[in-house]
């Protein structure tokens, strides 16, 4: 192997362990959430808006910077997919009330309600450092009320294929701006980066 690809593998591992950091303390997180609230999943524990997201953050992460609604102080302004195609993967959207924060870690994650059974979870496993590349360095996923952390998809655990389809048709793809399927094509190749 030359320099440049083992370099380049090992890049890969770093972003995939981080990922694999940031997962876990989410999932722990949630189930803790869910104990200190005597409730059977996130939506019974109240995890359901903008409010409840910052308080759960709040508590639960060493937060760094508190960005709350304003992505201006928090996101890189350029982020590409794969094929160098622009993205504008971090949302202001009011809809889904995304709240941004910085980790102790130098991670940058935004949770948003997406649903009365998920959260939306938009992660930059390095905040504002390069490459900030879809499936690289930044990833899309969703908290269930469950505590499922996964990709895109009706009910979780996602399937393997509707995985792989996801990574295909949106991950990989620069013929949409969605950005669903590079965690899931993660998981499916239990926590390596393939692609």
């Amino acid at each position: 192997m030359t320099v440049p690809s083992l370099m380049q593998n090992h890049q890969r591992k770093t972003y995939v362990t981080q990922l694999h950091k940031v997962y876990n303390e989410l999932s722990q997180a949630a189930l803790q959430y869910m104990t200190d609230k005597n409730a059977i999943n996130l939506t019974e524990a109240g995890l359901m808006d903008g409010n409840a997201i910052d308080a759960f953050m709040k508590k639960y992460f060493k937060i760094v910077q508190d960005c709350n609604t304003d992505t201006a102080d928090c996101i890189a302004t350029d982020y590409k997919k794969m094929d160098g195609a622009g993205i504008e993967p971090f949302s202001d959207d009011e809809k889904y009330d995304f709240r941004h924060y910085v980790l102790a870690n130098g991670s940058l994650i935004s949770l948003g309600a997406y649903s009365n059974n998920k959260i939306q979870v938009h992660l930059d496993i390095n905040g504002k450092k390069g490459p900030n590349i879809i499936g690289r360095d930044t990833f899309a996923f969703n908290l269930y009320s469950t505590g499922i952390i996964d990709d895109e998809c009706v009910q979780p655990p996602c399937s393997t294929d509707a995985r792989e389809n996801y990574f295909e048709k949106y991950c990989i793809s620069s013929t949409t701006s969605s950005w669903w399927g590079c965690f899931g094509k993660i998981l499916n190749d239990n926590w390596e980066m393939t692609y």
